[in-house]
């Protein structure tokens, strides 16, 4: 019985979509997720577009780790989120749309002690608290290699990413980011990438972001959600 009921939903649902898109719409209301990185820059940038291009729209749009972002998939109450795609590109239930790898880099502020060095060292990282958000699995393995240690927990952790830009633009905290984020707090006072000079060739690819559009296969998107989704790539082809 509910199986039958999630199915008349489904279908209802999709049935909305096809007269939404018949119909042009340009009203209503798009609503999606996203991970803390795309949420620090592409996906602002998207949606100042999308407003734009359909000022009658709403949007809305939920922050958080992939794996809630999936189970509100999942339940239906978004169309689709931005986030690591990696858990989802071999899955026949989603469809996933790549966004360009960009790199990421570990940061700390403009007189941190680290900026002083001729060069650092992958080990000269953990003598400081870290802040990062710890959900994509390649930040998860490359924090565990490079400490030597599989427990490695963060000092600070969070799904925000400018939360945690702030919080290591005000202390000795060692942050992650990839460019685009980055870039708004570089500069004079700002925030400075540190490039680690004993990385491994093998640990580059660890380094590269693998976000992009997450949806469910046979769960159509509104014509709202494709208008957003075309900015999204838009931006991302920018960056």
């Amino acid at each position: 019985m509910l199986e039958h009921a999630r199915r008349l939903v489904h279908g209802a649902h999709n049935l909305a979509n096809e007269i939404n898109q018949f119909n042009g719409a340009t009203t209503g209301v798009v609503r999606f997720g996203s991970g803390p990185a795309p949420a620090g820059g592409l996906v602002p940038r998207a949606v100042a577009r999308f407003v734009a291009e359909y000022p009658a729209a709403r949007t809305c749009f939920q922050v958080d780790n992939w794996q809630a972002l999936n189970r509100r998939l999942i339940a239906e109450e978004i169309e689709f989120f931005v986030a690591d795609t990696r858990q989802f590109e071999a899955d026949p239930d989603y469809q996933v749309l790549k966004f360009k790898p960009q790199r990421w880099h570990f940061c700390c502020r403009q007189g941190h002690p680290l900026t002083e060095r001729a060069e650092v060292r992958a080990r000269d990282l953990f003598d400081y608290p870290l802040a990062t958000t710890f959900r994509p699995p390649n930040i998860r393995k490359i924090l565990s290699d490079l400490s030597g240690r599989q427990d490695f927990l963060p000092s600070v952790e969070c799904e925000h990413g400018y939360a945690l830009l702030n919080v290591v633009l005000h202390s000795d905290t060692i942050g992650i980011a990839c460019s685009a984020n980055l870039r708004p707090y570089q500069g004079e006072r700002g925030l400075v990438a540190l490039e680690l000079a004993d990385l491994a060739p093998e640990q580059e690819e660890a380094f590269y972001t693998r976000y992009g559009v997450v949806s469910r296969v046979g769960y159509g998107l509104s014509a709202l959600a494709q208008g957003l989704v075309r900015q999204l790539v838009a931006c991302d082809t920018e960056l």
